[in-house]
């Protein structure tokens, strides 16, 4: 449970850097409210595609800064050089105007200048990194960092980090998903309804699109009979998804989005999904099993490390892409459908990785490491790493 404390009588503000992606700007948003509840001041410094982070906290003042991602060819990655070093100019000004008391990075290339700048100031720094394997942003700063709060007990590509500066915090959920981290796991009744969630991301996933109907007309047919499918789709797949589950006689409902996962997630038996780093803390805090199939493109290949690390703790099950067709994943769902307490099993898995509250507990490592909460803000519990991993 977060505990609301007095005002901080250090009026200097805690800055949180990150990219404009929603899942850099969950986080940082999780943290800026629990320390507002305590009272601090919270600053962003973001780029121009962190807009709707203000709108979401009226009381956290926003500051762009350039920034661009430094890919393509020579031009391209001249033209981010440039956007970076001027980000720089800018956020070194911001930092100084403001005597930041420390400066928390959540990855994307946008937090670079104004982590770069806080490192040259001697600014505390604060890394969080949501996946199981450190992004290239966060990993430009890695030796440099104070504290480095990671989602997962395994953390790769650690670039020469001090590995006793790594604290597992958790990743932060919305509040209703934190809501479902009491409810407990109820597997399927026999011969009663089952119900089946696939997502993939907030634009669907055409792999998921396309390989779960077909993997669903292959089960006996009074097992497809029992099955309620809740399936996210990409837009231009909406008909051909809807059509080929209706054909597989099951009960289905198919949407390029669905704006009550949180219910959905609280009902699913059985989850298939992508490896995304909001995705795998979701999982954890609702603890419900699932059928992994990473992207296979991610950068990194980071949604293989992060359903490694939930298959690890008995959360689910990972399939890779390259190596699945519809026989294989039918014969999977037919198989945990059969065995029920192979998900018990997962769900409990799932929800050992999860966090009591990883807002707290990153507002806890910030606020120590500003001086602020009695704690000296070392990390207490170092996940694991190998030299290996952190080439």
């Amino acid at each position: 449970m977060t505990m609301t404390s007095a005002p901080s009588r250090d009026r200097r503000p805690v800055v949180l850097a990150t990219g404009g992606t929603g899942g850099h700007m969950f986080p940082a948003e999780s943290l800026a409210r629990a320390l507002l509840d305590r009272g601090e001041r919270v600053i962003l410094v973001t780029d121009r595609r962190g807009q709707a982070f203000g709108n979401a906290l009226p009381d956290v003042p926003v500051y762009r800064v350039r920034a661009r991602t430094p890919s393509g060819g020579p031009v391209q990655k001249a033209r981010a050089a440039m956007d970076l070093l001027m980000g720089y100019g800018q956020a070194r000004g911001i930092l100084r105007a403001l005597n930041a008391a420390v400066a928390v990075g959540f990855g994307g290339y946008p937090s670079v200048p104004t982590l770069f700048a806080a490192s040259r100031l001697k600014v505390p720094v604060v890394l969080h990194e949501q996946n199981a394997v450190l992004g290239r942003a966060n990993r430009l700063f890695a030796r440099r960092t104070t504290a480095i709060a990671t989602a997962f007990p395994t953390l790769q590509r650690l670039n020469g980090a001090d590995p006793t500066k790594i604290v597992m915090t958790g990743n932060p959920v919305r509040a209703a998903i934190a809501a479902l981290r009491d409810r407990p796991f109820a597997p399927p009744r026999p011969d009663g309804a089952v119900e089946i969630l696939v997502i993939g991301g907030s634009q669907g996933a055409r792999a998921l699109s396309e390989l779960v109907p077909a993997a669903i007309a292959r089960l006996p047919g009074a097992m497809r009979a029992r099955l309620r499918i809740s399936q996210q789709s990409r837009r231009e797949h909406l008909h051909q998804t809807r059509r080929a589950l209706t054909v597989a006689g099951v009960t289905a409902e198919v949407a390029d989005f669905f704006t009550d996962v949180p219910d959905r997630l609280a009902r699913a038996h059985l989850v298939i999904c992508r490896a995304g780093a909001s995705t795998m803390a979701e999982l954890a805090t609702a603890g419900r099993p699932a059928i992994l199939i990473p992207y296979p493109h991610a950068m990194d290949d980071h949604q293989t490390a992060n359903a490694s690390a939930m298959v690890a703790a008995g959360g689910g099950w990972l399939m890779a892409e390259a190596q699945l067709d519809a026989d294989r994943l039918s014969g999977q769902i037919e198989a945990l459908i059969g065995q029920p307490q192979r998900l018990v099993d997962a769900a409990a898995g799932a929800r050992a990785l999860a966090s009591a509250d990883a807002a707290a507990a990153l507002a806890d490592l910030v606020l120590g490491i500003a001086g602020r909460n009695g704690d000296s803000g070392a990390p207490s519990h170092p996940v694991s790493w190998s030299r290996e991993a952190a080439a």
